[in-house]
């Protein structure tokens, strides 16, 4: 069944889904709309969850972590401020290894204050060790909620599933929603490797060095495998769905000598772009990386092996240094990489000025780009 729906609604309707058995909920702006419409489906008995009002985003995200250490199902979101108050807790789960599920709808970090969106909040906690994936529009909003619990409850890694604030989080699309079926039959019943309630301890006591070593070692290996995890579950879900997703796609770059490298709602922008710029004959592609963590550094080398520059669009930046993507890339590939901060605090990234980018960077073959 097909709807119009914005990002968040599109979110909320998965999540019920997912049946998750505990939600924890604070607002905040840009995706409060995600946990109110989620209230609206406990009040109705639908999910059959208990919906935690808590007193900040860091008890929330305390509550989710201590529900999946006690084997249920949990979910919450936040934004921008939410985000890095969690930080702390960030750490703790992952290196708990709780296999938590939470939308993020990116917004800007203050100071100076602002609402709107860029991707400072979600970039920022890349080294947290969640795993993180980032939606292009409304559709797949939708569809990652369950595809980052069967994956993250697999792996036990816990996982963000990110969308632009405003641009997807508020905005209505066509929207293919799934039917309960479809949900359970893709997402058994979460069955923890170790729960609280079975066999209560104390969690995370201090290691010797040793032990600690080795095991951020094995979460280090644990999350390059977790790439073939995504890869498979991806395959399952277009058989189910007929919706394809991959790790990273390639958009025009059979006789594409540069491309545009993006991550979000900016993967659509440069596709629109890359067709008005191939209308007057540049051989122009675009890469859309959906995963930033596990980063798809084989994936990444492979698609753009042919050509002779990449222009990556930024939402984020690392103050004294460059775009958070663009140092990703540059990182990966061999080829020169040009750097666009293409917006922050909601400055609308044009067609207009990604051309302008374009034009800028034929020029360049190192740099960040501010238009």
């Amino acid at each position: 069944m097909q709807k119009i729906l914005t990002g968040a609604y599109a979110v909320a309707e998965s999540t019920k889904l997912c049946k998750p058995k505990v939600i924890a909920a604070y607002p905040i702006t840009p995706q409060t709309h995600i946990i109110e419409r989620l209230a609206e489906y406990v009040s109705q008995g639908d999910p059959t969850a208990r919906y935690i009002c808590t007193d900040s985003e860091l008890s929330s995200i305390g509550i989710v972590a201590g529900a999946t250490a006690e084997g249920v199902r949990a979910f919450t979101a936040t934004a921008s401020h939410g985000l890095v108050f969690m930080h702390e807790a960030l750490h703790w789960i992952a290196g708990g290894r709780l296999p938590v599920v939470m939308a993020v709808a990116t917004r800007g970090i203050g100071a100076p204050w602002i609402l709107m969106c860029d991707m400072q909040d979600a970039m920022s906690q890349r080294d947290t060790g969640w795993m993180m994936i980032f939606a292009q529009n409304a559709q797949q909003a939708h569809d990652f909620v369950p595809l980052a619990y069967k994956v993250a409850e697999e792996v036990s890694i816990p996982c963000m599933v990110c969308m632009d604030g405003f641009l997807i989080s508020h905005t209505a699309e066509p929207v293919e929603l799934l039917s309960q079926d479809v949900v359970d039959d893709f997402l058994p019943e979460f069955e923890p490797k170790i729960s609280l309630e079975d066999t209560p301890s104390t969690l995370w006591p201090i290691p010797d060095p040793e032990v600690y070593y080795k095991i951020r070692q094995q979460s280090f290996e644990d999350h390059k495998e977790a790439l073939k995890t995504w890869k498979r579950t991806f395959k399952e879900w277009e058989d189910i769905t007929d919706r394809k997703y991959n790790i990273v796609s390639g958009y025009f770059m059979d006789d594409a000598k540069y491309a545009f490298v993006a991550v979000g709602a900016s993967v659509e922008t440069a596709i629109h772009t890359a067709k008005l710029l191939r209308q007057k004959g540049e051989k122009i592609g675009v890469i859309g990386l959906q995963l930033l963590r596990p980063f798809p550094r084989e994936e990444l080398r492979n698609v753009s092996v042919s050509l002779e520059k990449a222009f990556v669009i930024d939402k984020a930046v690392s103050m004294g240094k460059a775009g958070i993507l663009e140092q990703e890339v540059r990182e990966t590939v061999t080829i020169p990489v040009v750097g666009f901060v293409g917006s922050m605090g909601g400055k609308e990234l044009t067609p207009q000025r990604v051309i302008e980018f374009f034009k800028k960077a034929l020029d360049m073959n190192e740099g960040t780009v501010w238009i």
